[in-house]
């Protein structure tokens, strides 16, 4: 049986449904191909094939208003029902957690030793943004790493970020990825503050952090763990928990790691917020005016 999808529209659809859902066609495109590969992974039958794209459609074409993080999640919790599986990214989590873990005392030696460990903790932290299942089936975290260590930032708001972190009384860091989280920790460790809180997400969505991975790697040790109470990959103010908004209100500094945290947050003008992150697609790419495959410290009131 054939399956009809929406895959990346023509250039005039494309306009008119970004204007309808506030979502770029490559977006879509992306997604697609994201449950393409789950479909492979967990072998699901063409019948069934059928009936998810099927809701895909619909979804697409009744979200208006919704934000892709949003649209994903609808079509997140679809898939698991369709498949019985509950975590459809668990094995890529616990290996990426396991890797970074493996580098964990190395590289935490060499931030030690540096000229600048902040600075250093910082651009480790933003490589590890590169572990993400979502638009990248594959990548090199050791790659990546060296690179970031060799760069210049596209946008680097660094150095206020570092001395806002100094003055304030409560930071809020917005976790992304697993294998990431490994990196935020040694961020943190450098970052020394005395009440730094760490936001996971409410339950499992793509290789996106929840408290079980925070467990895994001990974030705990380092920072007061909390869920933000919603399975979105990203940060959704209006479906976020008491507890999670009460800790976001009070914040004085917001770390928002990743790109799904930046498509939640970058139209809230909010001085407090910092996006750290590695652009890894063409539509962050002119988001933020960088090249793609360039690393980001931005906040909006400093441009």
């Amino acid at each position: 049986m054939p399956i009809t999808v929406i895959t990346m529209p023509t250039t005039n659809t494309a306009a008119s449904i970004k204007r309808k859902f506030e979502v770029d066609g490559r977006c879509m495109d992306c997604m697609f191909r994201t449950f393409e590969r789950l479909m492979d992974k967990f072998q699901v039958n063409n019948v069934d094939r059928q009936g998810f794209f099927q809701f895909y459609n619909e979804t697409m074409a009744g979200g208006g208003g919704m934000t892709m993080p949003q649209i994903h999640r609808q079509l997140n919790k679809e898939f698991c029902k369709l498949t019985g599986v509950d975590d459809p990214f668990a094995e890529e989590k616990l290996k990426s957690n396991l890797i970074t873990m493996q580098l964990y005392d190395e590289l935490r030696t060499q931030v030690i030793k540096s000229h600048d460990p902040f600075n250093m903790a910082l651009r480790l932290s933003i490589a590890g943004n590169i572990m993400d299942y979502g638009p990248n089936a594959t990548f090199d975290i050791h790659q990546t790493i060296q690179q970031v260590l060799e760069s210049d930032f596209a946008i680097d708001h660094a150095a206020e970020l570092k001395q806002r972190i100094k003055s304030a009384k409560k930071v809020l860091y917005l976790g992304d990825n697993a294998g990431e989280i490994v990196f935020d920790k040694l961020f943190i460790e450098m970052i020394m503050h005395h009440h730094l809180n760490y936001a996971v997400r409410g339950s499992a969505v793509l290789n996106d952090v929840t408290m079980q991975d925070a467990e895994q790697v001990e974030m705990d040790l380092v920072a007061d763990v909390i869920s933000n109470g919603y399975d979105a990959a990203s940060t959704v103010l209006s479906e976020c928990n008491p507890e999670f908004m009460e800790l976001y209100r009070s914040a004085d500094v917001i770390i928002s790691k990743g790109q799904g945290n930046l498509e939640g947050l970058i139209d809230e003008d909010d001085p407090r917020l910092f996006f750290l992150l590695m652009v890894k697609c063409e539509v962050i790419a002119e988001l933020l005016e960088v090249p793609k495959g360039s690393f980001v410290v931005y906040n909006r009131s400093l441009n």
